[in-house]
């Protein structure tokens, strides 16, 4: 299972002032480190959290007070205290962020709004992975165990912008997603003789949100973790990881 590492675009409004850095750690902005804010640590050092290309950096200021050293913090027992805080001050953040995008992205929902689990994926219409997952879904969804929402994108093939639109078009989209998924692609939606301004729109929305989320293929599945973190899985999970996506089934 990976935990998602974003990029951090949506940070920089926390950089501190110039005049706030010490000399030897505003240093490290020549190698195109942002300097986000001074953090406390153990050890009894002065710290500033930092970010490079999305990943987290922890940069600690000798005793004298004009050397820095960027690296990672362990305690006695092995622990990464450098990452820990990188999850809950950086990473943990922008992905409830990404979460709430996906739940304004109006996704194709199934199931119960009441379900223990809300499911996120990013599917194409001609994706066979995307419907074998969605066809593992379906006990889940029928024991209200999981609301499943699905993100259409068309990256596929020359069709799949057609039927995506088609689908999203129609009175119901949800009944028409699933009768085209049960069908194994079969049942599609009459076509459009032109797709609706709102309706491409929405697709290159979703294919924007996709590319931010760092998914490089479908399924891309998003669901959080027991700790309120975002977690990703692309391509079709196996059995281990579906049961950790649903959760238990009885």
């Amino acid at each position: 299972m990976k935990v998602l590492v974003f990029i951090l675009s949506l940070f920089c409004c926390y950089a501190m002032a110039d005049d706030n850095i010490p000399a030897a750690v505003k240093a490290f902005e020549k190698q195109g480190i942002k300097i986000i804010r001074q953090v406390k640590m153990p050890g009894g050092m002065p710290v500033w959290l930092g970010e490079y290309q999305g990943t987290g950096i922890t940069i600690f200021m000798a005793p004298d007070g004009k050397h820095a050293i960027s690296g990672f913090l362990y305690d006695d027992k092995g622990n990464n205290l450098s990452q820990q805080l990188f999850t809950k001050e950086l990473y943990a953040p922008q992905g409830r962020k990404f979460w709430q995008a996906m739940k304004n992205a109006h996704p194709i929902t199934e199931g119960k709004s009441s379900a223990a689990r809300q499911i996120f994926v990013f599917a194409d219409p001609y994706c066979p992975y995307c419907k074998e997952f969605w066809a593992a879904a379906q006990p889940w969804i029928s024991a209200g165990k999981i609301q499943l929402n699905t993100l259409l994108v068309a990256i596929l093939n020359p069709k799949s912008g057609q039927v995506a639109s088609g689908i999203l078009s129609s009175s119901n989209p949800a009944s028409a997603w699933h009768d085209y998924e049960l069908s194994g692609g079969k049942k599609t939606p009459p076509p459009l003789t032109a797709t609706p301004p709102g309706i491409a729109g929405q697709l290159q929305f979703n294919q924007q949100l996709m590319d931010q989320l760092g998914a490089n293929g479908t399924p891309a599945i998003y669901y959080m973790n027991d700790n309120n973190e975002l977690q990703q899985v692309i391509g079709m999970p196996d059995k281990d990881q579906l049961t950790s996506i649903f959760g238990p089934l009885n």
